[in-house]
């Protein structure tokens, strides 16, 4: 293939680096209300800390780990092709572009302020601070088109795959030890919040890719069954090294995103591409219920992302969105062709879109989405909620 061939195909999937949404097929109804209106849950940028109870954080820290749906910078300084550290990404974000998949907040920044958390900073950003108080509150070791599988991604060159990130963490535990000491570390580790969300591109990015032989080694239901058998060891290592309360997020439905969309010829969602995800989000769901058996004094739970953003795309107009078939910036047909790319201009209204890319939602889509893993219902996250973890006791 020309090099200018292998540049366009790599931009038709640049960015697909865990890109969650859903199809618009009949489900049972949910008991959990989203907040309502655009006023609500629009301008999350450094506006809408609540948690905490207005006493100070609900846990000591929170950890990330992920894709580029939370990734918040980690791979800015790799010499990767997934990158979100220029305009037109972050320009609802008070601090411009950071590398964060979105024109503002990401879910796992909705959630820390539910918490009373500040912003995490990146691995990056904890590891070159001058001393170690940054890393104290938690840190984000997520990276765009990272897997469970270390050659996931690989099509993107640079990225950290999951069993790095833990690697990562490990580092970070060495740095702080000596600041808090070893039972204190231990203790505030216990408390904290482990939020982790792969497998997006184990599929976008792997299983799905032409250049990988992986559909013609494993069909779906055993590739779903490698993932998860992975998966398991990758969550039990974090265990080892000190993690209890996990939060574990489902893989969104892709059938719809504008870039499935563009491809089709009648422009239509893709439901074959969720037919594939649905045994995986099945089997992490079973597998959270075998670790908290298996694991003293731990507590999972499962966020079903899959739902939440099926629930918004059910009904836009109940949360004050009106365009569901495109992004807001992009190349192409549904804008979804081409990604978002340096300084190309956005929608100017930006709080009626539920994707801000060809492959990931607005803020306001991921500051509802972070609303309701923290206080939705079962459901939605199982078997407690972020708001019922944090204040779990063994």
């Amino acid at each position: 293939m020309a090099a200018s061939s292998t540049a366009t195909v790599l931009l038709l999937v640049l960015l697909a680096c865990g890109g969650a949404t859903a199809q618009v097929f009949p489900r049972a109804p949910w008991n959990f209300t989203f907040p309502n209106g655009p006023g609500d849950a629009a301008g999350a940028s450094g506006t809408g800390a609540t948690g905490g109870g207005g006493g100070g954080p609900s846990v000591p820290a929170m950890f990330v780990f992920g894709d580029s749906l939370t990734d918040n910078g980690n791979n800015n300084d790799l010499t990767s092709l997934a990158k979100a550290n220029y305009l037109p990404y972050g320009i609802d974000f008070a601090g411009g572009p950071t590398g964060r998949f979105s024109n503002g907040y990401t879910m796992v920044d909705a959630i820390a302020e539910l918490l009373g958390l500040p912003l995490l900073p990146s691995n990056n950003d904890a590891s070159n601070a001058d001393s170690d108080g940054g890393a104290l509150q938690g840190v984000n070791y997520a990276s765009a088109a990272a897997g469970i599988l270390d050659n996931t991604g690989q099509n993107f060159v640079g990225r950290i795959p999951f069993n790095q990130q833990i690697k990562n963490f490990q580092a970070t535990l060495n740095q702080i030890k000596g600041k808090l000491g070893a039972s204190k570390l231990a203790s505030s580790l216990g408390r904290s919040i482990f939020y982790v969300g792969m497998g997006s591109n184990d599929y976008l990015n792997n299983y799905l890719m032409p250049n990988y032989n992986t559909r013609n080694e494993y069909n779906g239901d055993q590739y779903s069954t490698l993932l998860v058998q992975h998966y398991t060891k990758q969550l039990t290592s974090l265990y080892n090294l000190g993690a209890r309360r996990f939060v574990i997020a489902g893989v969104g439905s892709m059938a719809c995103i504008p870039n499935m969309r563009a491809r089709n010829p009648a422009n239509m969602c893709s439901p074959d591409v969720d037919e594939l995800i649905a045994p995986f989000n099945s089997k992490v769901k079973g597998m959270v219920d075998t670790l908290n058996l298996n694991l003293p004094r731990a507590k999972l739970i499962y966020i079903d992302n899959f739902e939440m953003i099926s629930e918004v795309l059910r009904s836009p107009w109940n949360y004050g969105f009106s365009v569901v078939d495109r992004g807001c910036c992009g190349i192409g047909r549904n804008r979804g062709v081409i990604t978002c790319l340096p300084f190309l201009r956005p929608c100017p209204n930006r709080n009626t879109y539920i994707f801000w890319d060809a492959f990931h939602p607005t803020e306001r889509v991921n500051v509802l989405l972070g609303k309701a893993a923290y206080s939705g219902g079962t459901d939605l996250a199982y078997p407690m909620n972020i708001q019922q973890l944090a204040a779990w006791q063994p």
